[in-house]
């Protein structure tokens, strides 16, 4: 399978988050990303580096004052304090309920909160530069499938499916899976799905699509009423206007096993396959592991080729977006092992 990677995706390394109260390293790591391109090669996949510009359909998919901060927030940044090179920003206040989001603040942690749905997603020198990078790996895979590649995936990070259309979230800045859909559907296809299999429920996609009968969104994924991000992801939730029964969550317990979640996906499956797409974008968070340090379901190295190969049976053309997964050094087969299963005949 042709993979994309971006050395681009190193030069977003912050060095602490905050995690239940404390201030520890990082989980959404380089490492990461290096674990998944490591053991794809080992297995003989062909690596490419994004070649296509996402400039274009970013400005269709998030806003442009969301766009015009993302690119510039470090800079702001700096033009506080150059001391602030040493110090990571993080948001402080939000326009919650009765508070107003339509005038941008001149202060800039103002600015950050209100382009910000936690204080989960840290910000270096280099985010822009890498969340941009696989923006434009998205757009490099999404043409392949049209030329007649049964599945790409983009094997970068920072991850996107928290990102809406005007604010970042859970290590989320640009949304890569929604600029797959949308470039897919720029591309000729006439309906595009998207599945959504990462631990945490994919919000920002969810809202992105919300309104819109041509891209269907599925998620399988932690209860919000206790798993991460809390305030979206529930059952009742099927999309509103044109978009009326084109949005389905299937969020599962917390410590779900295998087969809970197996099930799930079968539901998935078929409502995919009565969307009638013509290609499919898979959100591939792989948190759902048993050893993931921040997630609780119970699937083990050999269910994801059960994933792999249950999504190959599904006929259609696949773009895979790597999302989550913070056990770092068992990511990349983890990975590898979809991409095999996917690829087997």
């Amino acid at each position: 399978m042709i993979f994309y990677f971006s050395a681009q995706h190193e030069l977003h390394a912050p060095t602490y988050e905050f995690f239940r109260g404390e201030r520890v390293p990082c989980f959404e790591s380089p490492a990461r990303a290096n674990f998944v391109h490591a053991e794809l090669l080992a297995r003989g996949h062909e690596v490419r580096a994004p070649s296509v510009d996402s400039s274009a359909v970013l400005a269709q998919v998030h806003s442009p004052r969301y766009l015009a901060f993302v690119q510039s927030a470090w800079a702001q940044w700096l033009a506080l304090d150059a001391a602030n090179a040493a110090r990571q920003p993080f948001p402080s206040v939000w326009p919650v309920r009765t508070l107003r989001s339509d005038v941008e603040p001149a202060n800039f942690v103002a600015r950050l909160g209100l382009y910000s749905m936690d204080n989960g997603s840290p910000l270096v020198a280099g985010t822009w530069a890498a969340a941009k990078a696989g923006a434009d790996a998205a757009m490099s895979a999404a043409p392949l499938l049209a030329q007649g590649e049964r599945g790409v995936f983009c094997a970068t990070r920072p991850p996107g499916h928290h990102a809406g259309a005007d604010f970042m979230g859970g290590y989320c800045f640009l949304n890569h899976a929604a600029v797959a859909a949308q470039s897919l559907r720029q591309q000729g296809s006439r309906r595009v799905a998207i599945l959504d299999v990462d631990y945490h429920h994919g919000n920002g996609t969810q809202s992105i699509f919300y309104r819109r009968a041509d891209v269907l969104f599925v998620s399988i994924h932690g209860d919000p009423r206790t798993e991460y991000p809390f305030y979206l992801g529930h059952a009742d939730e099927t999309g509103e206007g044109e978009g009326e029964g084109f949005n389905l969550n299937l969020p599962l317990p917390a410590g779900s096993t295998a087969e809970a979640w197996f099930a799930a996906l079968e539901v998935a499956c078929a409502r995919i396959d009565r969307h009638q797409a013509d290609a499919l974008v898979v959100s591939l968070g792989l948190d759902t592991y048993a050893g993931d340090p921040i997630s609780t379901f119970a699937l083990l190295a050999g269910d994801f080729d059960r994933l792999g190969a249950r999504l190959q049976r599904l006929g259609l053309p696949t773009l895979f977006v790597l999302e989550g997964g913070y056990a770092a050094a068992e990511l990349g087969v983890n990975a590898a092992t979809v991409m095999d299963a996917f690829e087997r005949r």
